[in-house]
C-alpha cells in the first residue's frame, strides 16, 4: 500500500505563497494537493460560468507551480466527500489540511459534511485562518488590533519541495460546459492567475494608483485607477497578509513629491479599505443567516418576496430607461467588475425605486461579479437596501449620480449607444429631450418608474418601520454584534512594522 498521504484541499486560496496548510503538510510527509470542481456549487443561484472561467485560469497556473515543487495539483470533479472517500479507499490518509472559508450557505453545509467525514474516518482536519476573519468570535471589541497583529505576522514561504503523492493522473482543468454551466459571455473579464495578479498589483501601486482616492467614484476613471485586484483576493490568488504588508511597505517609501501627486492620500484610503473588507466578511462569519434573512426582522415582509417580473427583467438587462443605471449594468455584464459606488447604486435602485426584495437582485449581481465574495456581497446587499437597521438609509438619485460621475454622458453613450444622438444636457433624462418621441419606446425604453416619486414612496415605507422602541432595541443588539469599533483604529502607516513582503503588493474592495 502507498505511504500515508497528507491532502491539502484548495478552495478560495489558489496560490502557494503564504499558504500555511501547504507549508505545514509538506513538513509531515507526501502531499496530495487537491482541488475539487463541484458542479452542485457552481450551478447555484449566485454562481456563473464567468466565475469558473477565472478560477480555471488560476488553477492552470497553480497546477504548474505545484508541479515545479514536485507534485502537481490533483483536480477532480464531483462531490468533495465522495472524492475524499475514493482517495482513502486506495491509500491511507494521514491528514486533511485547508484554510477556513467564509463562503455561501452551500459551502458552509459542504464543510459540515467534510467535518463529519473526517470524524467518522478518524482523519485529522487542520484548518487555518487566511484573513482577518475570526471564527467563533465572541465580541467585536479589539477586532481591529487583532487584525493588525495577524497581518503583521511573517508571510509563509512556499515549501522548497513537495514529496510527491504518486497520483497517476493529476487531472485536467475542466471547461465550463463539462460542468453543466450555461454560456455566460463576459468579453472584457480580467484574466485569472498569479502572474496576472502580480502585474495588476504592481501597476496599481507604482503607476495607476495616484488618483485612486478621487477616481474610485466614477466608472469613467475607476476601471483604470482602482486596483482591480478584487477578483484575485476573492479567489485567494494573493493573500490579505501579502496585500497589507505590501501596502504598508509602499506607504513607508513615499517621498514628498509622491504626496503632492496624490499617492499619500490614495494609499491611506486604500489601506483603510483592507480593514473594511474583512470587517464585512466577519458579519457573515458571525451570522450566516444574513445571506438569506433580513438583519433586522422589522423589514420582513416590507417588500414582496416574489419580485415584479417586468421591473426585475428591465433592471437585469440594463433596460430601465434610466440611462446611467442601464450603462452601469451593461458594463458590469460585459466586464464582470464595477466600482463600489455604482454597485451600491445598482442595488439601491433595485431595492428602493423598483421595490424589489434584495435577495433576487443580490443573486443576479453575485453572478455578474467575478470578484463575488459572499461575506462582503450579502452584507452590502442588505446595507444598500436599508434592511440592516443600523446603517443610514441611502436612496441614490440615479439621475444625479449620472450627472456627478458622468457629466458629459461619455460612459452612458459607450454602453448605451442608442443614446448617441441625445445631446449631453439631456442624456441623463432623455424624456426631457425634444427628440424623445422618436427614441423612447422605439430604440430605448421609457423609464420603468418615475424615479423621484418612487424614491419618495420608498423612503416613506422604510422609515415607517423605524420609530418604535422595539425597533431601536433590536437595532442596538445588531450594532453590538456587527458594528465597527472605530475607536482604536490605527492610522495607516502607524502599525507595528511588519516584515518585508518580498515585493507582493496590495488590494482593497475596489
Amino acid at each position: 500500500m502507498a505511504d500515508p498521504v497528507h491532502i491539502v484541499w484548495f478552495k478560495r486560496d489558489l496560490r502557494i505563497a503564504d499558504h500555511r496548510p501547504l507549508a505545514e503538510a509538506a513538513r509531515c510527509g507526501p502531499v496530495l494537493p487537491l482541488y475539487v470542481a463541484e458542479p452542485a456549487w457552481l450551478r447555484g443561484p449566485d454562481m456563473a460560468a464567468r466565475h469558473w472561467s477565472f478560477i480555471a485560469e488560476c488553477l492552470a497556473e497553480l497546477q504548474e507551480a505545484l508541479g515545479a515543487l514536485g507534485q502537481p495539483l490533483v483536480i477532480r470533479v464531483g462531490d468533495v466527500v465522495e472524492v475524499l472517500e475514493e482517495i482513502a479507499s486506495r491509500r491511507p490518509v494521514a491528514g486533511l489540511w485547508s484554510h477556513e472559508e467564509t463562503g455561501n450557505g452551500w459551502t458552509f453545509e459542504r464543510d459540515r459534511r467534510v467535518a463529519a467525514w473526517a470524524r467518522a474516518t478518524g482523519v485529522p482536519w487542520a484548518e487555518f485562518r487566511q484573513s482577518g476573519v475570526i471564527r467563533r468570535l465572541k465580541s467585536r471589541n479589539g477586532w481591529t488590533r487583532r487584525w493588525d497583529d495577524f497581518m503583521a505576522e511573517p508571510v509563509v514561504s512556499p515549501p522548497a519541495a513537495l514529496k510527491p503523492a504518486d497520483e497517476d493522473d493529476p487531472g485536467a482543468v475542466p471547461v465550463a460546459a463539462s460542468l453543466g454551466l450555461a454560456a455566460d459571455p463576459c468579453p472584457q473579464r480580467q484574466a485569472g492567475g498569479r502572474r496576472a495578479a502580480m502585474a495588476t498589483l504592481s501597476g496599481f501601486l507604482n503607476q495607476r494608483g495616484a488618483p485612486y482616492r478621487k477616481a474610485m467614484s466614477s466608472p469613467l476613471t475607476a476601471y483604470t485607477h482602482c486596483s482591480r485586484l478584487s477578483p484575485f483576493l476573492a479567489w485567494g490568488v494573493v493573500s490579505m497578509r501579502e496585500t497589507a504588508q505590501a501596502a504598508w511597505t509602499r506607504q513607508r517609501t513615499l517621498k514628498t513629491a509622491d504626496a503632492r501627486n496624490g499617492w499619500r492620500g490614495s494609499l491611506k484610503s486604500f489601506s483603510s479599505r483592507l480593514h473594511w473588507r474583512d470587517h464585512f466578511m466577519q458579519k457573515l462569519e458571525d451570522e450566516p443567516r444574513i445571506e438569506f434573512e433580513n438583519f433586522h426582522p422589522a423589514y420582513d415582509g416590507l417588500r414582496p418576496k416574489t419580485p415584479d417580473a417586468a421591473r426585475f427583467e428591465a433592471w437585469r438587462n440594463g433596460e430601465t430607461g434610466l440611462p446611467f443605471v442601464d450603462a452601469c449594468m451593461r458594463a458590469l455584464t460585459a466586464t464582470g467588475w464595477m466600482n463600489f459606488r455604482m454597485r451600491a447604486m445598482l442595488m439601491a435602485v433595485a431595492s428602493f425605486h423598483l421595490w424589489l426584495d434584495w435577495r433576487k437582485p443580490g443573486e443576479h449581481l453575485a453572478r455578474l461579479f467575478v470578484d463575488y465574495e459572499p461575506g462582503i456581497h450579502w452584507s452590502q446587499a442588505q446595507m444598500q437596501s436599508g434592511a440592516t437597521g443600523i446603517n443610514t438609509v441611502r436612496i441614490y438619485n440615479p439621475v444625479k449620480q449620472g450627472r456627478d460621475q458622468d457629466p458629459d454622458g461619455i460612459f452612458i453613450k459607450r454602453w448605451a449607444p442608442e443614446l448617441e444622438a441625445v445631446p449631453a444636457e439631456y442624456v441623463h433624462e432623455p424624456w426631457r429631450w425634444e427628440g424623445a418621441p422618436d427614441l423612447l419606446g422605439k430604440t430605448y425604453p421609457h423609464p420603468v418608474v418615475d424615479h423621484l416619486e418612487a424614491a419618495r414612496e420608498a423612503r416613506r415605507k422604510v422609515w415607517g418601520v423605524r420609530g418604535s422602541p422595539a425597533y431601536r432595541d433590536t437595532a442596538a443588539a445588531i450594532q453590538e454584534r456587527h458594528g465597527s469599533r472605530k475607536s482604536g483604529m490605527r492610522r495607516a502607516g502607524r502599525r507595528k512594522t511588519p516584515p518585508r513582503a518580498d515585493g507582493q503588493l496590495s488590494l482593497p474592495l475596489e
